[in-house]
């Protein structure tokens, strides 16, 4: 599993790959480092996400499809969501979560967890609440 340094918001945080998600996983980190706003969820509950519109991550020329996926992301787990029903996203939980669009219940891909770090996860989802959008970045270790 590879680690990755995530800042967001003041504050750094450290995430391991997950192994059930490799295909995500391998397209991630050819983006790296990887610079995005983190904006508070709609419909989700206590989680934040990087709204990517109509972007698709590719793995050996096609899109990453599911794997891996999950609609309850638990604290620290964040999700790639390749797209469908809504716009693809990543969705990082930092509380009780059910993900969800406007057009109901979503699952993604599990494809980082938060190690170190994850009690300050519950800070910096009431910072972007409150305060808004906030940048972030993830780098390779």
């Amino acid at each position: 599993m590879t680690k990755l340094k995530i800042t967001a918001g003041g504050h750094v945080f450290i995430a391991e790959t997950h192994p059930d998600a490799p295909q995500t996983v391998e397209a991630f980190l050819k983006l790296l480092p990887y610079r995005q706003k983190l904006i508070h969820v709609r419909w989700s509950g206590e989680g934040c996400w990087i709204p990517l519109g109509e972007y698709r991550l590719e793995y050996e020329d096609h899109p990453v499809g599911f794997e891996n996926h999950t609609s309850h992301p638990s604290v620290g787990d964040i999700l790639f969501y390749p797209g469908g029903y809504s716009e693809t996203e990543i969705i990082l939980a930092y509380g009780s979560c059910c993900f969800a669009s406007k057009m109901g219940q979503l699952a993604g891909n599990h494809f980082l967890t938060v190690i170190e770090g994850r009690e300050h996860l519950r800070e910096l989802g009431r910072k972007v609440l409150w305060e808004g959008a906030q940048d972030v970045l993830f780098e390779a270790i």
